[in-house]
């Protein structure tokens, strides 16, 4: 594959001011956003640029997000750096996975303006390359004990325990640390089990997902592009779910055609494997939905031809409709550029309400002119499958005025009736429970 020459710098004024002129020019309007197993969706729209919205970071001060009626959240972790996915060990102990990752070079001027958009919605802090473990030693919600586990990691992000072992996925690797009960801190390196597609990385994230039984790994890894701009060449082993054998590190994959799986997580009743998928840009602000999917194996599920099933993008040569007819449908769709993030199944010890379904981290929009997303979800199921409306179970991450004070991405159910919640804005771990 042949480099990739970056393009020369933009000053940051031009590129507001280049932004905010082609946006206006783009801007048709928002539509309303479609959820559930069936949307109905919008003819495509194309533009300069897409519609965009400037976030506006602000400390979150005395102010918390807003939850329902019968429970409370508190702010268990601060001054972090960058927690993107939280695991809850066997002992209750949480480890944090914190880090950036990518070194994807733009390729024309509009991605460098749309780089600086969505940079302005993010925390400046430098990522830690590190888990950090949160300790409650005598039950009563206050982490008393925050200390390294583990550093110099590669922009680690999924993380599972089983066999004994904590599992990470850094950007370009899958590794496990030994552990056992109680230890703060990892006795030694860790040992690889998988090198992980590394180039380019314009999606760096790897989800990372076990199997009930210990002995089956799951990564997801997203795309290089939008739709293909780098080549073909430049999405090998991409855009797809691959199946790991936690014992000796030989993978396949195992479903392709998902343009971002950016958490994974197996159904606790049927064993099923679940994802959150981010899709594509540039077609409109109300396209592509972002989706929720069992992810069966061997499924096609239509990136880079055509998405929500059969539904072709034109803007993708040469077209293939072997594979369009091959596409699976989604199970169900977040609404567009909601960027979900996180993946957690709950349990009853949750509560009645949010006893049976799943709980998902939307990051929230940048390319919408009205900013969907900012806020943690509910999807209730019924029969192993979704089932409803979904519900705002965390909000007010970002205010009506635009203010941002908490972008959530990874959330993690706590056996024992929490849900955890990685806010990489405000560097903060959040834990929200019911009410006593």
């Amino acid at each position: 594959m042949k480099p990739i020459k970056p393009i020369k710098p933009i000053k940051p004024l031009a590129l507001l001011g280049m932004a905010l002129l082609l946006t206006a020019c783009a801007d048709k309007g928002d539509g309303q956003q479609a959820r559930g197993p069936d949307p109905t969706l919008p003819q495509p729209e194309r533009g300069l640029l897409p519609s965009m919205k400037i976030a506006e970071p602000v400390a979150w001060g005395s102010q918390k997000p807003t939850v329902p009626k019968g429970f409370s959240i508190a702010a268990i972790a601060t001054d972090l750096k960058i927690p993107r996915q939280t695991l809850v060990l066997p002992n209750g102990d949480i480890l944090v996975a914190e880090g950036r990752g990518g070194h994807a070079a733009k390729l024309k001027p509009k991605d460098v303006i749309a780089g600086y958009i969505k940079a302005q919605g993010n925390t400046k802090v430098e990522g830690g390359d590190r888990l950090t473990l949160l300790r409650d030693a005598d039950g009563d919600g206050q982490y008393e004990l925050k200390t390294v586990f583990a550093e110099k990691l590669d922009a680690p992000y999924g993380l599972a325990f089983a066999n004994g072992k904590v599992y990470v996925a850094n950007q370009g690797e899958l590794v496990s640390f030994n552990y056992q009960e109680g230890q703060t801190r990892a006795g030694g390196p860790p040992a690889s089990i998988a090198r992980l597609p590394a180039e380019i990385n314009h999606h760096w994230t790897k989800a990372l997902t076990i199997s009930p039984d210990g002995r089956t790994l799951y990564v997801g890894i997203g795309s290089n592009s939008n739709i293909t701009e780098r080549g073909m060449e430049a999405e090998l082993d991409r855009a797809m779910v691959w199946q790991i054998d936690a014992a000796t590190g030989a993978h396949k994959p195992y479903a392709t055609g998902l343009r971002n799986p950016t958490a994974l997580a197996m159904h606790p009743d049927t064993g099923k494997l679940w994802a959150v998928v981010n899709e594509r840009d540039e077609l409109g602000p109300d396209l592509v939905p972002d989706y929720l999917t069992s992810v069966r194996e061997g499924a096609f599920y239509g990136w880079p031809y055509s998405y929500w099933g059969q539904n072709v993008d034109t803007r993708v040569m040469p077209r293939r409709p072997d594979k369009v007819a091959a596409a699976v449908k989604p199970d169900y769709s977040l609404g567009s550029h909601v960027a979900a993030l996180g993946l957690s199944f709950s349990l009853p010890a949750m509560g009645e309400q949010y006893a049976n379904g799943a709980f998902v981290g939307e990051h929230g929009s940048w390319n919408r002119s009205q900013p969907v997303g900012y806020k943690v979800i509910f999807v209730p199921f019924r029969g192993g499958m979704p089932a409803g409306e979904p519900v705002d179970f965390v909000t007010g991450f970002r205010d009506a005025d635009g203010k941002t004070r908490g972008r959530p991405v990874g959330v993690t159910v706590d056996p024992r009736g929490a849900l955890i919640i990685a806010d990489d804005l405000a560097n903060t771990v959040w834990r929200v429970v019911r009410s006593r």
